[in-house]
């Protein structure tokens, strides 16, 4: 049973240690849904559909006349209206000799402020999550500084691969303060648990109980979708073990059992529900991912031209102008034509599980798994060999398709099919937000509909030797014209605002905040660079790698010198309100604070900083809790004594387990313990409780490719 499934039935939102419900005034009292099965994956099909000849499922516009999902209009008004002139009085208002404005001046006009946050694994979910506490109210060092409140003032939040992950973490668990979330607070939050790895959380043996019982909670949600009728991917599994650490229903003490369902029915349609959206505290959620040309088979790099497609809480939807139609997520998994289910009056609901549309959004695998010798790049050999693992006993149970990438039923077959390149197609191809080096979010917030004044840069990208972010990808205020242009001039390592001076009223341009992942400005080890593709961090590291951010965050910079600059909190607060002042009529005089300010944080291209401002910062990483061969050198030289003796006798154990296989072997020959079809266990049966035959170590290997990548 789905948490929060679009029948109208009586609801459980899940959050730690309270319960929320909501019922609908019409509905009978009837038992709470429970949300306890990792089955909940599956989505729920043979719905019955809407009316389609009074109610539509596709919503199309044209890129001249764009136009915005009614709820998010009506959801974006009522949180101006209501809950921003507030939270802007309680971070500006008090602050007016920091600032130098009346804020009574602006009569209500406050800029509208989107913030992006970029991919990165779990480097840019840790680099975003850090961030954010620094421009959150609620944190009273960040309020203290007087960044504090940036957050509170923001409309739009958009996350792509990693960054999706720290977003839908925030909405999953009813918006609570990032140290809380990231780190747990000691009593219902036990945090994103990262020590424990994502893909072998039990360590590098894959076939300790531990492991295998994670193996086969994860294939269970996935054979169980599949048994729907439904094609999945290598992309599913890696979104239930995205799950376990960014929504709600995981601790350390359920993490290895199914006393949970690790929020296999959660919803990302079912955002609107969660209480802190309810009551208009929080940006709204957009989450960005790719598509691939169907029956391309692309495994580069792609171009700028496929389709980018943004999911919101109401709909999957593209505002690209070969497309510029939205479908209505609570239904997506129904195949459409022109509109109408294929199915006649059958729908699919469920389908948007929200660690699904976190992966979709982190679906990188087109480019990292070669099928031809089976093998997976970029992440360690350990994780790599998990996933293979958990694809070969996938692939071998289930119907796929494309197996490296996210596989959605098209929504928009049939329409604009002089422009869209997958009108003819029966499928959609998404995959990891950044696939087309646009590792930033910003095509939701340069929508023209949404009219954004100001966008937030939240950079965890990792792009030079030493893995610190070098450029923003995309040209729109002035900005250095290459990644090493960004080097250079040091605002790749310091806070900067973009787009400072617009020509044109109203502005071209949005103004740009850029607070990219950076060294410690005090010339302490950096510990925050690290890669993209490692899915594991020691508790320790965690905390110092949060730490390091949030004192950046709220330091800004002081040049030619290792010491942060007490002014950043107002210079933060003159850039947030900076555009506020054209939409007063004569517009408002920047004053002589903000202009100071301007002088220090803003690029001028026609003199442009130096990063020789910046000295004394350490560039190469440092790791903070040092593990794996260091610690095992100490150990083989403490011990080297008694190992010499137990290596004797390990020995001899070789040739008796050795001469033991072969007799087995021989009276055994071709036993393999494999995963059976759900609907065959019994309860005492199931792949999670029974692994005392071990596979053989050649299950690593992907088997022969079972998914066709020419559908």
């Amino acid at each position: 049973m789905h948490l929060f499934a679009p029948q109208r039935r009586p609801l459980l939102w899940v959050l730690p240690g309270a319960y929320f419900f909501a019922r609908v005034a019409s509905q009978d009292p009837a038992p709470l849904p429970s949300q306890d099965s990792v089955t909940d994956y599956a989505p729920s099909t043979n719905v019955q559909c809407p009316d389609f000849s009074t109610t539509s499922l596709i919503r199309v516009f044209t890129p001249i006349n764009q136009t915005l999902h009614p709820e998010e209009t009506a959801y974006i008004s009522e949180r101006a209206n209501s809950v921003l002139p507030d939270a802007w009085q309680s971070w500006l208002g008090g602050n007016e000799d920091g600032h130098g404005y009346n804020l009574s001046a602006f009569e209500g006009n406050y800029p509208k402020i989107g913030m992006a946050i970029p991919g990165g694994g779990l480097r840019s979910a840790l680099y975003g999550a850090a961030c954010i506490s620094g421009l959150d109210a609620r944190d009273d060092s960040a309020k203290a500084a007087g960044t504090g409140g940036l957050l509170q003032v923001t409309s739009y939040l958009s996350g792509l691969s990693g960054g999706s992950w720290v977003t839908g973490s925030m909405y999953f668990n009813n918006w609570p303060t990032m140290n809380d979330m990231v780190l747990g607070n000691g009593g219902d939050m036990e945090g994103w648990l990262l020590d424990v790895p994502l893909a072998t959380p039990d360590g590098i043996n894959l076939f300790s109980d531990d492991n295998q019982a994670f193996f086969g909670s994860v294939l269970w949600s996935v054979m169980a979708k599949a048994e729907k009728g439904i094609d999945t991917s290598l992309t599913d599994p890696w979104a239930r073990m995205i799950s376990y650490h960014f929504l709600n229903q995981t601790n350390r003490k359920n993490f290895f059992t199914n006393d949970s369902a690790h929020g296999a029915g959660q919803l990302w349609s079912d955002i609107p529900r969660i209480p802190a959206y309810q009551q208009h505290q929080t940006p709204f959620p957009i989450v960005v991912s790719d598509s691939r040309p169907v029956g391309s088979n692309l495994t580069t790099v792609l171009s700028l031209d496929p389709v980018v497609y943004e999911i919101t809480p109401l709909e999957l939807a593209s505002y690209d102008p070969n497309l510029s139609a939205g479908m209505n997520l609570s239904y997506a998994g129904t195949h459409l034509n022109n509109g109408r289910a294929v199915n006649g009056s059958a729908c699919v609901t469920g389908f948007d599980q929200a660690g699904f549309i976190m992966g979709s959004s982190a679906s990188l695998f087109n480019q990292i798994l070669d099928f031809a010798s089976n093998t997976i790049s970029a992440f360690s050999q350990n994780d790599g060999a998990a996933l293979l693992y958990v694809l070969g006993r996938q692939l071998r149970e289930v119907r796929t398709r494309a197996d490296d990438v996210a596989n959605w039923p098209n929504p928009f077959q049939g329409l604009k099919n002089t422009t869209f390149e997958d009108s003819s197609k029966e499928w959609l191809e998404l995959l990891d937000g950044s696939s087309n080096n646009e590792n930033i979010p910003f095509a939701p917030l340069f929508v023209r509909a949404r009219g954004l004044d100001v966008i937030v840069t939240i950079e965890g990208s990792s792009d030079d030797i030493n893995l610190w972010p070098k450029s923003s990808h995309q040209q729109f205020p002035p900005i250095p014209q290459t990644p090493q242009g960004f080097e250079d001039t040091g605002v790749n390592a310091r806070p900067t605002f973009f787009g400072c001076d617009p020509t044109q009223s109203p502005p071209e341009y949005p103004l740009v905040i850029y607070l990219p992942n950076a060294p410690p400005i005090n010339g302490d080890d950096p510990v925050t660079n690290t890669a993209t593709f490692r899915l594991s961090y020691t508790r320790k590291h965690q905390s110092l790698f949060f730490n390091q951010v949030h004192t950046n965050t709220i330091s800004g910079f002081s040049p030619n010198a290792n010491t942060p600059d007490p002014n950043f909190g107002s210079c933060l607060q003159c850039a947030a309100i900076d555009r506020g002042r054209l939409k007063v009529t004569p517009p408002i005089e920047r004053s002589a604070i903000c202009q100071q300010c301007f002088q220090q944080y803003c690029y001028d291209p026609q003199n442009p900083p130096s990063r020789f401002e910046l000295p004394g910062r350490k560039l190469q990483f440092v790791d903070p809790d040092p593990e794996g061969f260091g610690k095992l050198g100490n150990f083989f030289s403490r011990n080297k004594f008694a190992l010499i003796g137990g290596l004797a006798g390990l020995v001899v154990l070789l040739g008796l387990m050795i001469g033991g296989l072969l007799w087995w072997r021989k009276h055994k020959a071709g036993r393999q313990q494999a995963y059976k079809k759900v609907h065959d266990f019994h309860e005492d049966d199931a792949p999670w409780q029974r692994y005392s035959d071990r596979p053989q170590s050649e299950v690593y290997e992907m088997p022969t490719h079972h998914g066709s990548l020419s559908h």
